[in-house]
């Protein structure tokens, strides 16, 4: 029985790994094939902000699917302490004892390989696997090779691996800029945004993906013209502007729901709703759309209360749900009356903004013949004490 044990902090694995597990099952044709996330490398100190050892396993399983035979191990993560792979296989080699042990490496671990805990019980009892481009088998690499074969006996297998161009280092950097989706995994990309890991920001482009077929393609103007203005009203007010886009992007993403679904989905999140809120399903998208967003990209409250109340308003809003609640009002593809006035005072006055926005909002909900939402007439209530104060600090 051959068995091959591919270990690595994984934080994240990305698509080099994938590649090379590939490249190493294809070489080796293992009867197990072990992927092994540490629970503390040895070898490198693990950023502060790094998700769990649960949470890495978890990620692991999501990159590695994929590979033919590839089970995910946990051994390491379960064992307390430094993840020393000596240890990992004196276990191994207890259970099986007639097993061919192998052990997977890259060209920088291999020639570091003399610093490893009891290396030279690994190199008696294990194969070393060396992941490595035509270009690496130098004479240093031959040198250890033949030495490590003559002092240990030593069986040292080269596997022919181009890698990608790529690290876990750079992919965490580019996560918390908001880039890098291209270089992980789907499964494992989506997972880290859902739960927060390593202060990763979606990717716009992608983001906008897979919220598309969530919209009717009518409505794809309007989502677009508010991420436009979201983005200039967050640069004017000091706001984040990718968080400003996310938020735009993400708004009306249950739009498109029959109030039989949203009702659906309400009751699936636990939100909790009013008699008016039963009799207006059409206002119910800015709760299930906020709750979704959530569920599926990992949100934060931040970006929560902007869906949530970009129908409504609410008294004593953050910047950015007044940013999306005007972006979703004056966005380029709005034409009503008055509408130019009010796109020129957001940029001008932001509590102002809000006061004639929502006071306008009132205003056309009664043409209609109907009663405006509680929400509103509290927030514009509050908006306008708001103004008529500064308006009387200013004059003193």
């Amino acid at each position: 029985m051959r068995i091959v044990l591919y270990g690595g902090s994984f934080n994240p694995p990305h698509r080099g790994h994938v590649a090379a597990a590939q490249s190493v099952y294809e070489a080796l044709h293992p009867d197990r094939f072990l992927i092994m996330p540490t629970n503390i490398p040895p070898h490198k100190v693990m950023e502060e902000n790094s998700p769990s050892p649960q949470t890495r396993l978890e990620f692991t399983r999501l990159a590695f699917g994929d590979i033919p035979g590839a089970e995910i191990s946990d051994m390491e993560i379960l064992r307390e302490g430094k993840s020393y792979t000596a240890d990992t296989v004196a276990v191994l080699r207890e259970k099986y004892p007639k097993a061919e042990l192998c052990i997977v490496m890259g060209t920088d671990m291999f020639l570091s390989f003399r610093t490893w805990y009891r290396w030279e019980y690994l190199a008696s009892e294990c194969n070393l696997a060396v992941l490595s481009r035509d270009e690496d088998d130098g004479p240093e690499i031959a040198a250890l090779r033949e030495r490590l074969e003559k002092d240990c006996g030593a069986k040292v297998k080269r596997i022919p691996h181009e890698p990608l161009p790529m690290s876990s280092t750079e992919i965490r950097e580019k996560l918390r800029r908001g880039e890098g989706s291209e270089l992980l995994p789907e499964a494992v990309y989506r997972r880290i945004l859902q739960t927060g890991s390593y202060g990763a920001k979606p990717e716009l482009t992608w983001l906008r993906a897979q919220v598309r077929p969530y919209l009717k393609p009518k409505r794809l103007p309007h989502v677009e013209g508010v991420e436009a203005m979201a983005v200039g009203l967050a640069e004017r007010w000091g706001e984040d502007s990718h968080t400003a886009a996310e938020a735009g992007i993400l708004h009306d993403i249950t739009k498109a729901l029959s109030p039989e679904k949203q009702l659906k989905l309400c009751k699936k999140y636990g939100i909790i709703l009013d008699i008016a809120e039963r009799e207006t399903p059409a206002l119910l998208h800015a709760r299930t759309g906020a709750a979704l967003s959530r569920e599926l990209f990992g949100i934060p409250d931040e970006i929560y209360g902007a869906i949530r109340w970009h129908t409504t308003g609410r008294p004593a809003m953050s910047r950015l749900e007044k940013i999306i609640y005007l972006a979703d009002y004056v966005e380029p593809t709005r034409d009503f009356e008055g509408v130019e006035a009010l796109r020129k005072l957001c940029f001008e006055d932001l509590d102002a903004a809000m006061e004639l926005g929502l006071r306008m909002s009132a205003e056309e909900i009664r043409a209609r013949g109907a009663e405006p939402f509680r929400d509103t007439l509290e927030a514009y209530a509050y908006y306008r004490n708001l103004n008529s104060h500064k308006e009387e600090e200013s004059s003193c």
